[in-house]
C-alpha cells in the first residue's frame, strides 16, 4: 500500500497559493479559519452539502457536491480532513503534482515549534480519549495553561485561539496518515488491535499509521502488555512502561495484595488502592497507569497527578456505570461501553469488568453489534467464555458474529441470542437476569460502529442509558 504523499511538507509562508482544505467538518472549518486569519488564500471542497458552510468566511471559496479534482490540481497545498482517505483516486493529480498533503496536526504541530509549545501525543485503537482527557486535567492541576483536543473535543487548531503553554492531543490513525515528524515532548501508542482495517487495508497499515507518531519525538510511554505498542527507537531515549503486571523499578503497574486488593504502584511503591480510582474495571486501571508515565515524562508531580485521579470519573459512554437495576431480588449492574467501536475495546471491558465480578460469583450479559469494519470476532470468544453467559446481537453484522464465536468455539455456557435492536437486546437481558441471579452486569460494549441503527455512539449509548434509567 502508498502512502499519502506528505514526506518533509513545507512551512507555509504568507506568500504562498492557494491553500485548499478538503472536508468541511469542524477540523476543516477550524483550518479554513486558521488559515484565512493569518492572511491565505483558502478554497475549500467537500462531497456533500456541509452544514457548516454558514460558518465559512464570505469570501472563501466553496466547492461542495464533490471532491473538485480541478480544484486540487491549482493547489499550493492541501489540507485534509481525517475522514478523507488521501489514497483515493481523487487524489491521483495531487500525487502525480507532488503537491503536499497534510492534515491540520501538521499545521498545529509547524506553530508550535514556532511558538516553543511543547507537545503530548497520545493514540492508541481503545482509551485515548479517557487518557488524553486524565492527562489534561493533570496538566491543569499542576499549574498549566493547557490545550487538549485533536480527535477528541476541540479541533488543534482550535486551542491555539487562546495561549497555552502545553498541548496535549488525541490522535487517530487517520490523523496520523497525513502528519510527518510531529516532534512531541512525550508520546504513545496506548495498545493496538484491529480497527479501521476497511482503510487502512491490514494490521501492517494500520500499524504503521499509529507509530508515525514516534517521528521525532523526545521521550515515550509504552504498554508492557502490548508489543506493538513499542516503537523502534534509540536505546537511550527516556522511557517508561505500564502494564497490568508488577512493575519493574521505575516503572508503573499493578500489585496485588494478601487480600486480592489491586494497588496502582511504581515500581514497588504502592500509590493508590483501587476502591480510590472512580473510574472501575482492570482496564481502567491501566488506563491511569498510562497517564502517570505521560505526567512524569510530561515533569508533572506525583502528589498533584494522584489528586487528579482521585477526582476523575471518567467520560461518558466509555465503560460507564449508569445505574444498579434490581432484578427478582437480586442486582444488575449496567454499563454504557458504547464507545467501544472495535474489537480490542470490547476486549478491554470484558475482561476489566470481568475481573472484579467473576470473584464475586456473578457473570456478564454482553450486548455486542452494528457494522463491523471489517474485523474478525473470534478473539472475543475465549473472554466471552470465561465472563459472560449471555450475548445480545444486533445491527447489521449480527450473523457475522455469531459466526466469527461459533466458529472459534465460544463455550456451550454462553447463549448467542439475536435481538436486532438495542431495545430487544435489553428487554431480553432483564428477562434473562430475572431468570438466573448470577447474572450480575449488563455490558452495552457493541465492538462495531454504530451507524446502521444510529446516528453515532453518543446517541447509541444515550438510548441504553435511558432504557436503564427509564426500567421500573
Amino acid at each position: 500500500m502508498t502512502t499519502a504523499n506528505n514526506e518533509n511538507p513545507k512551512i507555509l509562508q504568507r506568500g504562498d497559493g492557494l491553500q485548499v482544505v478538503v472536508g468541511l467538518g469542524k477540523s476543516g472549518l477550524a483550518t479554513v479559519n486558521y488559515l484565512y486569519e493569518l492572511g491565505y488564500q483558502v478554497a475549500v471542497t467537500d462531497s456533500g452539502q456541509p452544514s457548516l458552510a454558514e460558518q465559512l468566511p464570505s469570501n472563501v471559496s466553496t466547492h461542495f457536491g464533490k471532491i473538485d479534482s480541478e480544484l486540487l490540481a491549482t493547489a499550493s497545498r492541501i489540507i485534509i480532513s481525517p475522514g478523507i482517505d488521501p489514497l483515493s483516486p481523487v487524489f491521483d493529480v495531487v500525487r502525480a503534482k507532488k503537491i503536499a498533503m497534510v492534515s491540520d496536526i501538521q499545521l498545529f504541530h509547524e506553530i508550535c515549534q514556532q511558538k516553543n509549545i511543547p507537545i503530548i501525543a497520545i493514540t492508541g485503537s481503545n482509551a485515548k480519549s479517557t487518557v488524553t482527557t486524565l492527562v489534561g486535567e493533570m496538566a491543569k492541576n499542576a499549574g498549566k495553561n493547557v490545550g487538549v483536543g485533536g480527535n477528541l473535543g476541540t479541533p488543534a487548531l482550535d486551542l491555539l485561539r487562546e495561549p497555552i503553554e502545553l498541548a496535549v492531543l488525541e490522535l487517530s490513525s487517520f490523523q496520523l496518515q497525513t502528519t510527518t515528524n510531529l516532534s512531541a515532548q512525550v508520546a504513545t501508542v496506548l495498545n493496538m488491535s484491529p480497527d479501521h482495517l476497511d482503510r487502512h487495508g491490514d494490521m501492517f497499515g494500520y500499524h504503521r499509521e499509529k507509530h508515525r507518531i514516534f517521528q521525532g519525538v523526545k521521550s515515550i510511554v509504552v504498554n508492557r502488555d502490548d508489543p506493538l505498542s513499542r516503537p523502534l527507537v534509540a536505546d537511550d531515549m527516556p522511557t517508561i512502561s505500564f502494564g497490568a503486571n508488577a512493575p519493574d523499578i521505575n516503572q508503573y503497574g499493578i500489585l496485588t495484595d494478601t487480600n486480592g486488593d489491586m494497588w496502582l504502584a511504581r515500581g514497588s511503591q504502592r500509590l493508590l488502592h483501587e476502591k480510590d480510582v472512580p473510574i472501575k474495571g482492570q482496564h481502567n486501571l491501566i488506563n491511569v497507569l498510562s497517564a502517570l508515565a505521560i505526567g512524569e515524562l510530561a515533569g508533572f508531580s506525583m502528589e498533584s497527578m494522584l489528586s487528579t485521579i482521585k477526582q476523575f470519573i471518567g467520560l461518558p459512554h466509555r465503560c460507564e456505570f449508569v445505574k444498579t437495576l434490581n432484578i427478582a431480588n437480586h442486582k444488575l449492574d449496567c454499563y454504557d461501553d458504547s464507545k467501544g467501536t472495535n474489537i480490542g475495546s470490547t476486549l478491554a471491558a470484558v475482561l476489566g469488568l470481568g475481573n472484579v465480578y467473576q470473584p464475586k460469583g456473578k457473570k456478564l450479559a454482553v450486548i455486542l453489534g452494528g457494522q463491523g469494519k471489517g474485523q474478525q470476532f473470534a478473539e472475543l470468544a475465549k473472554p466471552l467464555t470465561t465472563f459472560a453467559s449471555q450475548v445480545y446481537l444486533i445491527g447489521e453484522d449480527a450473523d457475522k458474529i455469531a459466526n466469527d464465536l461459533q466458529n472459534a468455539k465460544l463455550g456451550d455456557n454462553v447463549m448467542l441470542k439475536h435481538c436486532q435492536t438495542l431495545q430487544n437486546a435489553f428487554n431480553q437481558a432483564i428477562a434473562d437476569s430475572g431468570r438466573d441471579a448470577s447474572i450480575g452486569v449488563l455490558l452495552l460494549s457493541p465492538a462495531c460502529a454504530s451507524f446502521d441503527q444510529f446516528t453515532g455512539y453518543v446517541q447509541r449509548g444515550q438510548v441504553f442509558k435511558d432504557l436503564v434509567n427509564h426500567f421500573k
